[in-house]
C-alpha cells in the first residue's frame, strides 16, 4: 500500500480488513491506517476517533519523530488503549531501547519495564514477529470485551470521501453498530477493502459506498433511517445545523479560546464541552519548561475542574497542534515559542486560540479563570427591603396583602420570604405592586402599598415580607472545592 503512493509515504486514510487465526478460529481485525508524515494530522485525529485501539508505529532507528508524539496525544484523547509497534529491527542502526526510553518520557511506559503499554519489536519488510503484534492487537481487543449489535440499523463514520469520475459521490464508511446493507436508503451499491461488491457489511466493517447525491465530510456521522422522507429530514437538521455553524463561526462564538470556555457555562453554550475537564496542548522552549509550568498548574484546586494534559512537548507550535485541538477541544499554551505565520493562518481557520507567554505567572492566571468560567454559577439572595402586612383585601385576581415598607424597598417582580411568627409560610415573586391604586415599579421606605403574589393569597395581619433580588455569583476554584468537601462530610464521605 505504501509503496504505490507518492514518496513512499501513506497519504491518504484507509480501512482494511485482515483474517487472524485466534485458538484456531479466524477473526477479523480491521486496521484503519492513517498517514504518519507530519503533513497529515488532521487525518490522524478522525482516525483515533473511530478506533477500538491505536498502533504507534516508531521507528527502531529514529525514534520519536514530532508526529509520533502528536498521534499518541491524539490516542489519548479519544481515550483509547495503545499498543507501540517498534518497526525496522532489521535495520543496522535499530536501537530499541532507547525507543521505549524517550517513550516512557512521554507517559508510556513499556510492559517489560513494569508499565501498561504493550511494546512489539518488528520489521515490516520482513515480517518478523507481526505474527506478535497480531496477537497483542487480539488480546487487547478481547480485554476490553468490544460489543455491537448486527441486528439493528447501520451508524457509524465517514472515514474519506471524494467524487469518482464514473461513480459520483463515493465515500468509505467505518460501520461502528448495526449493518449496512445494499438497498438501504441511499446506498446503491457497496464495496470491500478488495473493490468487490459486497451485499452488507456488519460492525467495525469498512466499506466503499456510492448512490448519495452529494460527497459527505470525512468525520461525518451516518445513520442508517427507515425512509427516504426520514433521510431528508435528517438531512435537512444537519444542512440548518451546518448552516447555524458557519454562522456562529463567523460571528467568532465558535472558536475554542479561553473566552469561551469562561462564558460557556453562564451563557448556556455547553454543547460539546464538558464542564469538568479543561483539555490542554502545551508547547515550550526547552523540556525542563514543561515540569515547572505542570507543577505551576498542578497547584490550583481540581477538585471541580481536572486539567488535562494531551500533549507536552518542545518547539514551536505546528499545524499538527492545531488539529489536535479541534478534534480535542483543546486550548494551545505556548510558552518561550514562537508561532509561524502559517500555522497562526491556520489556526485562525480553524477558530483555535493559540495563547503565547513569557512569565509563567500570565499563564497560572490565565488558566485559572478559564477552570472558574467551567464552575457553575451559584444563586446568590440579596436583601432590598421589608414590609409589614398591616390589612389584608379581596381583589378580582386573589387576595392582596395591604403593607407598610419599613426597610429598603419592594419592586415588581423582585423575590420575597412571608415570615410569620418567626416562620417562612412561603417564597415566590411580586406579581403586582399598586400604590393608591396605581401600578408602580417600586415602592421605597415609609410608603404603604398593595402587594400581589402569584399562587399565594393566605395572607394575615403581621406577615413580615422579607424583599430580595437573585443574583448569579461565580465562584472562586477555592470556594467550589470548599463546597465539594461540604457535600461529600454532609453524604458521609471522608478521604
Amino acid at each position: 500500500v505504501v509503496a504505490s503512493e507518492a514518496g513512499g509515504i501513506t497519504q491518504g486514510i484507509g480501512a482494511y480488513k485482515v483474517e487472524i487465526p485466534v485458538d484456531g478460529k479466524k477473526q477479523t481485525c480491521v486496521f484503519i491506517d492513517t498517514p504518519g508524515h507530519e503533513a497529515f494530522g488532521s487525518m490522524r485525529a478522525r482516525g483515533a476517533r473511530v478506533t477500538d485501539i491505536v498502533v504507534v508505529v516508531v521507528a527502531a532507528d529514529d525514534g520519536i519523530q514530532p508526529q509520533t508524539s502528536e498521534a499518541i496525544a491524539h490516542a489519548k484523547a479519544a481515550g483509547v488503549p495503545i499498543i507501540v509497534a517498534i518497526n525496522k529491527m532489521d535495520k543496522d542502526g535499530a536501537n530499541p531501547d532507547r525507543v521505549m526510553q524517550d517513550l516512557s518520557s512521554v507517559g508510556l511506559m513499556p510492559e517489560e519495564w513494569g508499565g501498561e503499554i504493550p511494546m512489539v519489536k518488528i520489521s515490516a519488510l520482513k515480517g518478523d514477529n507481526v505474527d506478535s503484534l497480531l496477537e497483542t492487537i487480539m488480546l487487547v481487543a478481547e480485554l476490553q470485551e468490544l460489543k455491537a449489535n448486527p441486528h439493528r440499523k447501520a451508524k457509524g463514520t465517514v472515514i474519506e470521501a471524494g467524487l469518482d469520475k464514473s461513480k459520483g459521490p463515493l465515500a468509505t464508511f467505518i460501520v461502528q453498530n448495526g449493518s449496512l446493507r445494499r438497498g438501504d436508503v441511499v446506498v446503491r451499491a457497496l464495496f470491500d477493502d478488495n473493490g468487490k461488491r459486497v451485499e452488507e457489511a456488519g460492525p467495525s466493517i469498512p466499506v466503499q459506498v456510492i448512490g448519495m447525491n452529494n460527497v459527505p465530510l470525512a468525520g461525518d456521522e451516518f445513520e442508517v433511517v427507515s425512509s427516504l422522507d426520514a433521510a431528508r429530514e435528517k438531512a435537512e437538521e444537519r444542512a440548518e445545523y451546518l448552516r447555524a455553524e458557519r454562522i456562529t463561526a463567523k460571528a467568532g462564538d465558535g472558536k475554542i479560546t479561553l473566552s469561551s470556555f469562561a462564558s460557556a457555562v453562564s451563557s448556556g453554550s455547553t454543547v460539546g464541552l464538558d464542564l469538568h475537564q479543561l483539555n490542554i496542548i502545551l508547547k515550550v522552549d526547552v523540556q525542563g519548561s514543561v515540569e515547572a509550568v505542570r507543577k505551576a498548574l498542578q497547584v490550583l484546586p481540581q477538585d471541580n475542574i481536572t486539567l488535562k494534559f494531551l500533549m507536552q512537548a518542545t518547539g514551536e507550535v505546528s499545524n499538527s497542534d492545531v488539529d489536535l485541538a479541534v478534534a480535542s477541544k483543546a486550548v494551545i499554551f505556548g510558552f518561550n515559542v514562537r508561532v509561524p505565520g502559517s500555522v497562526r493562518s491556520y489556526a485562525d481557520g480553524q477558530g483555535v486560540e493559540i495563547r503565547l507567554y513569557r512569565v509563567i505567572y500570565d499563564l497560572i492566571d490565565d488558566v485559572r479563570k478559564a477552570m472558574e468560567g467551567l464552575l457553575d454559577p451559584v444563586e446568590e439572595r440579596v436583601a432590598i427591603g421589608m414590609a409589614a402586612v398591616r390589612a389584608v383585601f379581596s381583589s378580582g385576581s386573589g387576595r392582596v396583602a395591604g403593607c407598610m415598607v419599613t426597610e429598603g424597598k419592594l419592586a415588581k417582580e423582585c423575590g420575597i420570604r412571608v415570615v410569620r411568627r418567626g416562620k417562612e409560610v412561603h417564597v415566590g415573586v411580586v406579581g403586582s405592586l399598586k400604590r393608591v391604586k396605581e401600578s408602580v415599579k417600586e415602592v421605597g421606605s415609609g410608603l404603604e402599598c398593595g402587594v400581589g403574589v402569584e399562587d399565594f393569597g393566605e395572607w394575615e395581619e403581621g406577615d413580615v415580607i422579607e424583599a430580595f433580588d437573585t443574583v448569579q455569583k461565580r465562584r472562586s476554584l477555592e470556594e467550589a472545592s470548599a463546597s465539594m468537601a461540604a457535600a461529600l462530610q454532609k453524604a458521609g464521605v471522608h478521604f
